[in-house]
């Protein structure tokens, strides 16, 4: 929906509430990863009349270890809504399984319902997990956590061209199976000219 370039992960916490402010989020599910796990996050996405699915670490005092406790509780997992997706991928099956549970009444600092609809979560949950590996292979591939370009709009550009060059080194074929992005373009920096047409072609 929108980017926000903040110069380090402690800002994110600002950044997110301002970042809220300049969209049109009803009706619409945000996700964001543990330090986006803020009550004054969440009281601004539902003021807005939006949902949301966050992730949970252990920044939030022992929610996350009553939370673990809920879900190791092989009686109360039964109670759960339940689904597993199977995918084929980089040439491994992928199981994904997702519970969901409406009872909060064993939370201290409850308020409100969850309305279930596994399926949904399970959406969201996968979306964003998308975006989150998308990000990794952008560092791994690219160090761009490693930047430390001040220039906004230069930071921007960079961006985009990192995004576009982690988009072709995906669709290019290097005639080898299971090669690694970093790998990849490893090998097409050695010997640029052999690859340059069939870049040009996607």
């Amino acid at each position: 929906m929108g980017q926000e370039l903040v110069d380090d992960k402690s800002n994110e916490i600002t950044a997110i509430p301002e970042l809220l402010d300049s969209l049109n989020i009803k009706g619409h599910i945000v996700t964001t990863d543990a330090m986006g796990c803020q009550k004054d996050i969440v009281k601004k996405i539902r003021k807005k009349k939006a949902d949301y699915v966050l992730a949970l670490k252990k920044n939030q005092g022992t929610l996350f270890d009553d939370v673990s406790l809920y879900f190791l509780d092989a009686e109360l997992l039964s109670g759960c809504a339940y689904h597993r997706t199977t995918e084929k991928a980089r040439g491994a099956v992928e199981v994904r399984e997702y519970w969901q549970t409406d009872d909060i009444s064993w939370l201290a600092q409850k308020k409100g319902g969850v309305p279930l609809d596994i399926k949904e979560i399970a959406r969201a949950i996968r979306k964003h997990w998308m975006v989150e590996s998308y990000h990794r292979q952008l560092d791994v591939t690219f160090r761009e956590d490693a930047n430390h370009t001040r220039n906004k709009h230069i930071s921007y550009n960079l961006n985009i061209m990192r995004k576009l060059a982690l988009n072709l080194l995906k669709l290019l074929d290097v005639g080898k199976k299971h090669v690694t992005l970093t790998k990849k373009r490893f090998m097409i920096c050695c010997n640029p000219m052999k690859y340059f047409g069939q870049i040009l072609e996607l």
